[in-house]
């Protein structure tokens, strides 16, 4: 057996005992479809609190509570012990490290960043494939998108089989609306026959430019392929968005229904369905929804707009917080929350420049639809449609189909001096 196909094999074995281990909440596998979620939706459910990397190995930064039941804390307790008898393991350093990153990405905890960042800086002048991986996963979540692209990069020289090195590729180069180059990252994975993130990049490749049936198809059959609960959670969403996307309302509520049954904490499917029911005029199933959230800032904002829009007293107070948490965060330099602050003022507090700014400085590093939509929509309020060409050039190029987005451009053309 050669070197790499035992390595390849010794991770697979780690992941899979990682799985046994915390079946229904420390999510290993998921990363490859992760990879494919919205990165810049996917960052803006965390919480406020700044990622901070220990200063020494035996720093104590918080302990968390164990609760009963609690089956990630308990098998992240067992990955540090086991990295703690052997500190020099890369392989148990990178099955931690990523551990910690599916925690940050599902609880909506950027502590978990920072705790990360800590493992991996101790192997930086001997990576493996496994550990660029979870750096270049790092360097995104920062929007260090060129860093993150030259560590997938790098860990595909090492192991050119790392399906989820091409995943994220693909992820990035979609954040970009860099197509042809999304392309390249889908077609690998269908050359290395990794057909449901092949399907799954497929699929949302031609959801962005314009071809929603054929999306549908591609991500139905991933659906239809995979037997795992967080790769079906991903898929259902993203198949919700289609759908709404499409204007099959009922289709789409149905596919965010069946992800939510799954039970697993998910941010980016709070968000997503969150965002149907406040487009769809249906705020008060909001506040249940995402009552116990108010620590992740995409997700208060949502709670803020339906609590604002059924006028109740519990929006000033949200609306407050959230101006405190980004006016932290713009004092420590952090632009990761543009596209939400842009919302932010906009929608609750009524200031389309405020919001035209913010939403025309997110598009200058992140094109999705969720960006040009917020870009159209300043741009609307503030009668300002060349501050919107660049979404509206997207619209045109890619062949994107969205009414809500389309209508916006057409007000924008008829109401814009």
């Amino acid at each position: 057996m050669s070197e790499r196909v035992q390595n390849r094999t010794r991770r697979e074995y780690s992941v899979n005992m990682q799985l046994f281990l915390a079946p229904s909440k420390l999510r290993l596998s998921r990363a490859g479809f992760f990879a494919l979620c919205l990165i810049s939706g996917a960052a803006a459910t965390l919480c406020h609190a700044a990622p901070r990397t220990p200063g020494t190995d035996t720093e104590v930064l918080e302990r968390l509570p164990l609760r009963p039941g609690d089956d990630a804390t308990r098998a992240l307790r067992t990955l540090r012990q086991a990295l703690a008898k052997t500190p020099a393991d890369a392989r148990a350093a990178s099955t931690l490290a990523q551990a910690y990153f599916d925690q940050a990405m599902a609880k909506g905890d950027p502590r978990y960043i920072g705790y990360a960042e800590a493992v991996v800086s101790h192997f930086s002048s001997t990576m493996t494939a496994d550990l660029l991986l979870v750096r270049g996963q790092l360097r995104q979540f920062r929007h260090e998108f060129e860093g993150a692209l030259g560590d997938f990069s790098s860990a595909l020289r090492l192991d050119p089989q790392l399906a989820q090195a091409h995943a994220w590729r693909g992820a990035i180069f979609l954040v970009q609306a860099d197509y042809p180059a999304a392309e390249q990252a889908c077609q690998a994975l269908r050359g290395i026959a990794h057909s449901a993130l092949a399907g799954a990049c497929q699929g949302l490749l031609q959801a962005y430019t314009g071809n929603l049936q054929s999306a549908q198809t591609h991500l139905q059959l991933a659906l239809q392929a995979s037997s795992s609960p967080e790769n079906q959670l991903w898929l259902h969403t993203r198949l919700g968005e289609v759908a709404s996307w499409r204007g099959q309302s009922a289709q789409a509520e149905q596919h965010f229904k069946a992800a939510l049954v799954l039970g697993l904490d998910d941010g980016y499917l709070l968000a997503a369905w969150s965002d149907f029911l406040l487009d769809a005029q249906r705020p008060a199933e909001v506040l249940a929804l995402l009552a116990p959230w108010e620590s992740s800032d995409g997700l208060l904002l949502r709670l803020a707009e339906a609590e604002t829009l059924l006028k109740l007293p519990a929006a000033a107070k949200h609306v407050q917080t959230l101006a405190n948490r980004f006016d932290a965060a713009r004092l420590r330099g952090d632009v990761t929350h543009r596209a939400e602050e842009a919302r932010f003022e906009l929608r609750l507090r009524g200031n389309p420049q405020a919001a035209l700014a913010m939403a025309k400085a997110n598009y200058a590093v992140q094109r999705e639809p969720r960006d040009a939509r917020i870009l159209l929509e300043a741009a609307l309020a503030a009668k300002d449609r060349g501050a919107a060409q660049a979404a509206l050039d997207w619209l045109r190029s890619s062949g994107f189909q969205d009414a809500r987005m389309l209508a916006l451009a057409k007000d924008l053309k008829l109401r814009s001096p």
